[in-house]
């Protein structure tokens, strides 16, 4: 496969901070448990689909930047005779959420593989909630609104990508020690509802005196005093591309794990072999953290540089914790999984705060949630964050009297869709949902399928912590858990019905129904009593709508053949250049190259032609263009490495065109050769 004649910083053209591949060995090198990395590619369609966050029908993909990768980590105890004993698995995936359909899918394909080794109950499969990655993975509707409903080559892909990574993370189980570290990060993040946070109680806003939670919280994995993985856990929404970008990317989340895993650490993704380190970052509670820290939607292509930079942030916070000794872990690995629904939950006083009894309702969207998110990318026109005079009115005089159900959960929420009420005719989202705790050691993980302010958040860490004697840093939030409800704010928050109080579907109660199913868990898990899970949520997959077209034919420009270059690169340049190919090409929906690429950069060395970047990589794109009516155009740009090798280069181009009848066929188009000047 495709080998890395060029520095690992070569890869993308700038020079690492650190290289932090070693750590000092430490006296517990035989392993205090056994864990195994994995890590598979779950890119979806990228074309002529729907980009899944900023709820936009315009937004649709126009080809590839990154792709989405799946990284998984299994952990178990390891018992006296070094075998196995209980065990979890930590999945996350660069995907925009985690809908109830692919977790469903995923732990049937698991229990085919492994029999009851990995269940509901001990696998957790987080987002990191990319803006730019594909979407119509879902069952429920209104999240394939913007995708002409659902696309099942993308589920399968990141079915596949989540399945293949939890595999290798399997069949990788070695000894291993665990450290636990913590810094903090103050540059990557901003509150984007401040006048929301503003309104919680002093021992929250005392808690968070600059309104955002810096904690950056590393897991790293170690063999023999060797790093081999490492998952650290932030709060900022992946929202640093635009809302008018076309291209799929993992966003800043994802270059940062390729930024250690490629640019640092030399991994070739295209290999037989697993990289040497695997690292993810994973969301935490970030429901109103922004990475755009001057509050103002980014644009194209600054965002490019936007999502690199706040990558990079993350990627050196954690790997400055790799200086310090941190915490071995030693302890036991647990993990109790409930399902709720969050329709009719009654909360108890000890989790209302104001001494009485409350119960949640059937779901509905606010005005506010309609407005958008005005700091990342506003949705809908004639809505605001806050105060909606037409909805506010309609609610209180014809709603809330109406039903005094809705206006004792959802008051002040003004209701601009009823969306229980269309659950009952269609499944728009869902109301039966996981709610997880995973144990590792002194690490509790908290599974929210939602979206969690950081005052949320901290609500749900104290929770546990105070019932099972924990440290309030050894508990997180892990958002985009296992299925998508939406957001997670406090009570407090939820009445100034920003977008993220009117995204909080359930009420102004939700947060203390989750913190009430919370501790259960933590009792559970502390009394060693396991729980009854509930009824699942039903599986849907024979109700999914797809009313995207279907491929009927390419066919090349009139006089030119598949992999024709329309437009061949310029004789020479140099190191910040960029190199640009059009090629006669085809719709990449006809093979999505999951585990490969649709282009390489190669240079010639020896006589033989040497990949050094594919479409995975930060410094390559790969656009797509119908040309009339069966044709297309596929334009790849290559930025020339700031510390490139000179040489001989050319660019190819993999494709698959389909016919009118028959089977799709592959091609491959090719650049003239090209020279890099040093």
């Amino acid at each position: 496969m495709a080998g890395l004649p060029l520095s690992p910083a070569s890869a993308a053209g700038r020079t690492p901070t650190r290289t932090p591949t070693r750590t000092p060995a430490d006296a517990r090198g035989a392993g205090s448990y056994l864990v195994g990395r994995g890590i598979a590619d779950a890119t979806g369609e990228v074309a002529e689909v729907g980009l899944m966050g900023y709820g936009r029908t315009d937004q649709q993909a126009e080809g590839l930047h990154t792709r989405l990768r799946a990284r998984a980590f299994v952990v178990a105890e390891r018992t006296p005779n070094g075998a196995a004993g209980e065990r979890v698995a930590l999945v996350v995936v660069d995907s925009p959420m985690i809908f109830s359909s692919v977790h469903q899918a995923v732990l049937r394909a698991l229990a085919e593989r492994y029999g009851d080794l990995y269940t509901a109950r001990n696998t957790m499969i987080t987002a990191t909630h990319t803006h730019a990655g594909p979407g119509g993975h879902s069952h429920h509707l209104l999240y394939n609104l913007t995708t002409l409903g659902f696309h099942a080559k993308t589920f399968d892909a990141v079915v596949r990508g989540i399945v293949e990574a939890v595999g290798r993370a399997h069949a990788d189980l070695a000894p291993s020690d665990l450290t636990l570290s913590r810094g903090e990060l103050r540059d990557a993040s901003v509150n984007r509802s401040r006048a929301a946070f503003d309104r919680n109680p002093a021992d929250i806003t005392a808690h968070f005196p600059d309104a955002i939670d810096p904690l950056t919280t590393l897991l790293r994995v170690e063999r023999h005093g060797r790093l081999v993985g490492a998952v650290n856990w932030f709060a900022t929404h992946c929202t640093s591309m635009s809302g008018d970008n076309r291209l799929v990317s993992a966003d800043n989340k994802g270059y940062a794990a390729y930024h250690w895993e490629r640019e640092v650490s030399g991994a070739d993704y295209l290999a037989d072999t697993a990289p040497e380190v695997i690292c993810a970052f994973a969301q935490t509670n970030a429901g109103d953290m922004s990475p755009n820290l001057d509050l103002r939607p980014p644009t194209t292509p600054e965002d490019f540089e936007r999502t690199r930079r706040l990558g990079l942030r993350q990627y050196e916070a954690a790997a400055r914790q790799l200086e310090r000794p941190g915490t071995p872990l030693t302890g036991g690995v647990d993990s109790r999984l409930v399902y709720v629904d969050l329709s009719d939950v009654t909360v108890e006083p000890e989790f209302t705060g104001d001494g009485r009894t409350h119960r949640t309702a059937k779901p509905a969207v606010g005005a506010a949630m309609a407005a958008g998110s005005l700091e990342d990318g506003p949705a809908f026109p004639g809505f605001t964050e806050g105060e909606n005079p037409l909805w506010d009115a309609i609610s209180h005089s014809v709603i809330y009297t109406v039903s005094p159900e809705l206006r004792d959960a959802h008051a002040p929420k003004a209701i601009a869709v009823p969306i229980g009420e269309m659950n009952r005719i269609l499944p728009w989202v869902q109301e039966i949902v996981p709610v997880q705790l995973v144990r590792i050691g002194r690490l509790y993980l908290i599974g929210v399928p939602g979206e969690v302010t950081i005052a949320a958040g901290l609500r749900l860490r104290r929770t546990v912590a105070g019932i099972t004697g924990s440290d309030l840093d050894d508990v997180l939030v892990a958002g985009y858990a296992n299925s998508y409800f939406h957001y997670v704010t406090t009570p407090e928050e939820y009445d100034a019905q920003h977008y993220e109080g009117g995204s909080t579907l359930f009420g102004r109660w939700q947060l203390p129904a989750l913190q009430q199913t919370a501790a259960r868990l933590a009792r559970a898990m502390r009394d060693g009593r396991d729980l009854p899970a509930g009824t699942p949520p039903p599986d849907l997959s024979g109700r999914a709508l797809a009313l995207q077209p279907p491929i009927v034919l390419d066919a090349p420009q009139l006089g030119r053949s598949f992999g024709d270059v329309l437009t061949q690169p310029r004789e020479s340049c140099r190191a910040g250049e960029r190199v640009t190919a059009v090629f006669a090409g085809a719709h990449p929906g006809n093979d999505l190259h999951r585990g490969s690429t649709y282009l390489r950069v190669e240079r010639t060395e020896g006589g033989a032609w040497r990949t050094v970047a594919d479409d995975g990589d930060w410094s390559t794109t790969f656009r797509w263009q119908r040309d009339g009516i069966a044709a297309s155009k596929v334009t790849v740009t290559w930025d020339v490495p700031a510390d490139v090798e000179p040489g001989i280069y050319r660019i190819r181009y993999h494709g698959d065109a389909k016919p009118l009848v028959g089977a799709v066929r592959s091609f491959t188009g090719t650049t003239r050769a090209f020279t890099v000047l040093g």
